[in-house]
């Protein structure tokens, strides 16, 4: 007779696609809500939240250790997108600007220690802001352009859309890697897939979007989707280059905010740039 007693069975947790799903699924209507309908000030206060997050998943990548490089981080990448956002004198930037400055030069003598990562320290400690909130700022911008929303909704369409396509192009026909060392599974028929996605999501966006005229929406769709690329390369050189798999943990299934922003840190500002350029926004 066996006196072991017999363990239930261990119950399974959701499935990859499964948890990523349940994680984004309910957020849908909630962000769609506050693009299209919310107040304003909720959308501006939702990006500089994600900003504030994305900065200390930066910094945590590179310095996991300094809890208070990490929250400096996360200020600076604030305060720098808080600028863009609401400031309309140069004069106000650059006084952000300096308290940047100055405070990567303080961190560089307060926390002298190891002496030879200084430099790194330093270099993150300026450039956090600038790529984390100086891009993403530009979602909050893009909201305020007619109609109210939707050249956010372009901008995720150019991120996401090419994404999604360049996954299932790139697993159906890829053989030819992209960039084996950053991102080995990204592929050349992948990208084309994704560039092809863009151009089909901007032209299918113009027809809701008068300032956005076809030829106009193939060029930005090109130019767009490339730099969403870029951006997707980017993130994953520096989650290389530090040695984690995620940015973060915050959505389940997803990673970080970083992981899901990629794309869309480098189609917004491109967007923004179209509308404040060209259509006159």
């Amino acid at each position: 007779m066996n006196d072991a007693t017999e363990q239930p069975p261990m119950k399974k947790g959701l499935s990859g696609t499964a948890l990523r799903v349940a994680t984004v699924v309910p957020l849908i209507p909630i962000i769609l809500w506050m693009m299209f309908a919310g107040p304003r000030w909720l959308w501006q206060a939702f990006i500089l939240a994600a900003i504030a997050i994305g900065g200390y998943e930066l910094m945590s990548m590179n310095f996991p250790s300094s809890r208070g490089l990490r929250i400096w981080g996360s200020i600076t990448s604030v305060l720098f997108a808080y600028a863009i956002i609401f400031m309309t004198s140069s004069s106000a930037l650059y006084g952000i600007v300096l308290i940047i400055v100055l405070g990567a030069m303080a961190w560089s003598l307060l926390q002298e220690d190891p002496l030879h990562n200084g430099s790194i320290r330093v270099g993150w400690l300026l450039a956090t802001p600038i790529y984390v909130g100086g891009t993403l700022a530009a979602v909050a911008l893009i909201r305020d352009f007619d109609p109210t929303g939707a050249w956010v909704l372009l901008a995720m369409a150019l991120a996401w859309g090419s994404d999604t396509a360049a996954y299932f192009v790139g697993r159906k026909f890829g053989k030819t890697k992209l960039a084996p060392r950053i991102s080995p599974k990204k592929t050349l028929a992948g990208s084309a897939g994704g560039l092809g996605a863009s151009v089909v999501g901007a032209l299918a966006m113009s027809f809701f979007l008068p300032d956005l005229g076809p030829v106009d929406a193939i060029a930005l769709g090109v130019l767009a989707g490339s730099a969403g690329q870029a951006g997707d390369l980017f993130i994953s050189v520096l989650k290389r280059s530090s040695g984690v798999k995620d940015s973060g943990g915050i959505l389940p299934g997803h990673g970080g905010i970083l992981d899901r922003v990629d794309a869309l840190a480098f189609t917004a500002p491109a967007t923004w740039a179209y509308g404040h350029f060209i259509a006159g926004f």
